[in-house]
């Protein structure tokens, strides 16, 4: 029994520190990303590393110090102005991100080549950030200041993001050159889709409606042939207002081709409508256990 009680302790401290693990990597990731790739290339693809780029091309001033001096005040700001819904992993990664650009400032460019520094320093950047979410954290920056220009301004968060993130890939186009600022909007491009591939994966499973006349021999058919459990949902025909089921199932892909295949023998004339399911939760799926 004792040792039960230890193991049901030990598994929320585990993913507690697995979580702050997790910030520092992503933090560690972020900052090589910029140093070896984006700053020696110009390329400021938005945030507080974008302002830290212009402002060392401008007046040679020290990146890290630089973020220093910019996320902690915004930070504080966040505090003041959003709540304290920001916790100490948060603080983590706003200052471990300039303390790990500064010890690798030193580093050697990987690419002079802008194109392949947009490429490759957005998907770096991204995948840093995509894992410091998934610690359940932020490294801060001008996200903080978007979150609070939204709540004060009425404009939605994307908006707010694209606003400053926009300001900062024009001033960069004026300060080093137009083609340095299509490079950052590559980067910039790039650094989103890495988040959300970190954050959600690939999309293997398709969400399928199924409307049919042979409600039950489908039903079977998914039940039996593809070995999944399914849901009917109360549906009204537009145009004859009768009702009827809608069949919901979720699918790997590799099964999806064997269920369209069932329907379409049971039923030639069934609706059937696809969704990609960007992530699936549960039995037979992903399991909550593993989402940090």
């Amino acid at each position: 029994m004792r040792k039960k009680v230890r193991n049901t302790i030990q598994i929320p401290l585990i993913e507690k520190l697995l979580s702050y693990i997790y910030v520092l990597v992503g933090a560690s990731i972020i900052a090589v990303s910029f140093n070896v790739l984006l700053l020696p290339n110009e390329i400021a693809s938005g945030g507080v590393s974008g302002i830290s780029t212009i402002l060392h091309g401008l007046f040679g001033w020290e990146p890290a110090y630089v973020q220093w001096s910019l996320n902690i005040p915004l930070f504080i700001a966040g505090i003041i102005f959003l709540g304290y819904q920001y916790g100490i992993k948060t603080l983590i990664g706003t200052i471990f991100v300039p303390f790990v650009v500064f010890l690798t400032k030193d580093l050697e460019p990987w690419t002079l080549n802008p194109m392949l520094a947009a490429l490759f320093g957005g998907i770096g950047i991204g995948l840093g950030i995509g894992i410091v979410f998934r610690g359940n954290a932020s490294t801060g920056g001008t996200d903080l200041a978007a979150q609070i220009i939204s709540k004060y301004t009425g404009i939605s968060l994307g908006k707010s993001v694209a606003l400053i993130d926009g300001l900062i890939v024009i001033t960069a186009s004026i300060v080093f050159d137009i083609e340095k600022g299509l490079f950052a909007l590559i980067g910039l491009f790039l650094t989103s889709k890495t988040i959300d591939l970190v954050q959600v994966g690939w999309s293997r499973s398709k969400m399928v409606l199924i409307i049919t006349n042979e409600e039950e021999k489908v039903k079977r058919a998914i039940l039996e042939q593809i070995d999944r459990g399914l849901t009917k949902l109360k549906a009204y025909g537009g145009y004859t207002d009768q009702e009827r089921n809608t069949i919901m199932v979720v699918v790997d892909q590799s099964e999806f081709t064997g269920l369209k295949q069932a329907v379409r023998n049971i039923d030639p004339n069934a609706f059937v409508i696809v969704v990609d399911a960007s992530e699936v939760l549960g039995q037979g799926f992903k399991t909550n256990s593993s989402i940090s």
